[in-house]
């Protein structure tokens, strides 16, 4: 039996699926299974109670940007007049309708927001902030960065934490929920 999810717990077997889901969703549950050492009914039964607890929130493919045409990812800051909760909410609300933002954070340093925006080229990330951003009520101010070359870029949560120095062959890993989960070091 595994862990509880209802209370945040996974086990070292619900973290070796979580893992192999991530580099491949596309993995059939007789291979999942088969990579976890389960019989497919127990290792389907522990998904769909990873997906019911949305520790698995959702399947997606990933894309190639420069494959499809959108060579340019800029990253910007912005700055709002207020940060009160109606001046956030209506920021937000505006930005996540744009389809070219990618992701959306809102900070705390000097800027209030900082967003990842993919486009095709210098003349469609002018579009977008002449356009579109500046036309959102209460921005103050607007930084955009191009990066220049992309050197990692990870979708895949990191479940296992670096090894302890000591030599510990046990490691408490947190869940999303918070929960300590004490798991064996798996040997490369």
């Amino acid at each position: 039996m595994w862990s509880d999810m209802s209370e945040g717990n996974l086990d070292e077997i619900d973290l070796r699926i979580l893992e192999h889901l991530q580099s491949d969703a596309k993995l059939t549950n007789v291979e999942l299974a088969a990579r976890v050492h389960l019989s497919p009914s127990p290792c389907l039964a522990r998904v769909r109670a990873l997906e019911k607890d949305r520790v698995i929130d959702r399947y997606v493919t990933l894309l190639n940007p420069l494959a499809i045409g959108l060579g340019v990812s800029v990253f910007i800051q912005i700055s709002l007049d207020t940060q009160v909760r109606q001046a956030l909410e209506d920021f937000e609300a505006a930005i996540s309708a744009r389809a070219e933002v990618m992701e959306c954070y809102l900070m705390t340093g000097d800027a209030d927001y900082l967003l990842r925006v993919v486009v095709t080229d210098v003349q469609a990330l002018e579009r977008f902030i002449v356009d579109e951003l500046t036309r959102v009520p209460g921005i103050a101010r607007i930084r955009s960065s191009f990066a220049l070359k992309q050197v990692k870029y990870e979708t895949a949560l990191p479940l296992s934490p670096p090894p302890r120095e000591g030599g510990s062959s046990a490691r408490a890993w947190r869940s999303p929920r918070g929960a300590s989960v004490t798991a064996a070091r798996r040997s490369k």
